[in-house]
């Protein structure tokens, strides 16, 4: 069996296993957004998911992939939110407990999600290394399981089964397109194209402020940013050598994007689309619309990972 083939076996299981568990989100279109970008553009919109995120997939079959044993000290995981609340989900759908390290300057919205799900939270300072040092500290402690954002080969199955919902949902897609923070969402997407649509693109986007991946494909050479500036909050994260390596042998083409086109399709998108979303789910329309790569006509699919956004604070508001 081919690596290829391992990991679509993995992913299969991994959608069998949270089926019951998760929304198969639908697929929306936009005439007023084709037609700026000048391609056919098909929305997974994950911001109907569990917990308003893709991320509740890679929670549920990292949770529920545990054995008994490993799943008796509960689980604890650091997130700016989305993932933080899909682990404080999926834990509470399991009966075990979820204890979750947030950065400070999470959006208060997403601090009240994970709340309300029952989660212990302990606050630290907003970078990653105190994030994973308090996570860490707190696993030694408990005993609890670490399930990583997304450093973790369950969590990137999980992850992959939004793809491969798109794939089945629309046939003959010549680009798959997501948001690159630490690189789980991706490389399960990359991983899911290669296997059903392995003549597709597969591109990643990233705002410029957090340019990490996009430094690391350039070069060959994982370069974490220490300090990543950016209004997309759920992308803060570098990438890991785990999911590094799903990019560099998966992923075709790295684009960032500007903050003030962030904003910018993040309004496009509600005003069209009618839909709430995230600044973080509308990096890859923005990249599209600002860095205009050689798409003129293609069939795009584009994953919207999310709609949890603080609703007095919106960035065109302030």
């Amino acid at each position: 069996m081919s690596d290829l083939q391992a990991h679509a076996a993995t992913i299969r299981a991994a959608h069998r296993r949270i089926a019951p568990y998760i929304h198969h989100t639908p697929v929306l279109t936009c005439g007023r957004i084709d037609a700026i970008v000048g391609a056919r553009l098909f929305f997974k919109c994950e911001n109907f998911q569990k917990i308003g995120a893709f991320k509740a997939r890679g929670a549920f079959n990292a949770v529920l992939s545990l054995s008994e044993a490993e799943a008796a000290g509960g689980v604890v995981t650091h997130s700016s939110g989305n993932h933080g609340a899909a682990v404080a989900l999926a834990a509470r759908t399991r009966g075990i407990a979820a204890r979750i390290v947030m950065p400070e300057n999470a959006s208060e919205a997403k601090k009240a999600a994970v709340a309300a799900y029952g989660a212990e939270i302990t606050y630290c300072a907003p970078t990653l290394a105190v994030r994973e040092a308090t996570a860490a500290d707190i696993a030694r402690r408990t005993g609890a399981r670490m399930v990583h954002p997304f450093d973790d080969d369950a969590v990137i199955a999980g992850q992959a089964t939004a793809a491969v919902e798109l794939i089945e949902a629309v046939k003959g897609l010549d680009v798959v397109s997501c948001p690159i923070g630490g690189g789980g969402l991706v490389s399960g997407t990359a991983l899911a194209t290669r296997w059903l649509e392995p003549g597709a693109r597969v591109l990643a986007a990233e705002p410029a402020g957090a340019d990490d991946a996009w430094r690391s494909f350039a070069s060959g050479v994982l370069t974490p940013v220490d300090h990543p500036q950016t209004i997309a909050d759920g992308l803060r994260a570098s990438i890991a050598p785990r999911t590094f390596a799903h990019i560099r042998a998966h992923v075709d083409e790295v684009l960032t994007t500007s903050e003030a086109a962030i904003v910018e399709a993040m309004r496009l998108i509600w005003q069209s689309m009618k839909i709430i979303v995230e600044p973080s789910a509308a990096v890859p329309l923005a990249a599209l619309i600002e860095r205009r790569p050689p798409i003129a006509g293609l069939r795009i699919g584009v994953i919207l990972t999310g709609g949890n956004v603080d609703l007095d604070r919106l960035p065109w508001t302030t």
